[in-house]
């Protein structure tokens, strides 16, 4: 199974929707754990990436003058 790939605005936009989806009245029980669980996965990819972007950025402002 393949993982799509999306951006970080791509998630937190997805996220939104739910959210808007569900403060509306507009998900049903029955998808609403699919939902929770999938704003959980969203949200886990958001740190990781902002986690990894973080990092990235730390190595070049220790060391700015290398080529990467």
């Amino acid at each position: 199974m393949t993982k799509k790939k999306f951006s970080y605005n791509e998630a937190i936009r997805e996220i939104e929707d739910i959210l808007f989806e569900v403060e509306n009245n507009k998900v049903d029980i029955d998808e609403l754990s699919d939902k929770v669980k999938r704003v959980s996965f969203l949200i886990s990819a958001c740190k990781n990436k902002l986690l990894k972007t973080e990092e990235q950025i730390n190595k070049i402002l220790e060391n700015p003058d290398d080529d990467e």
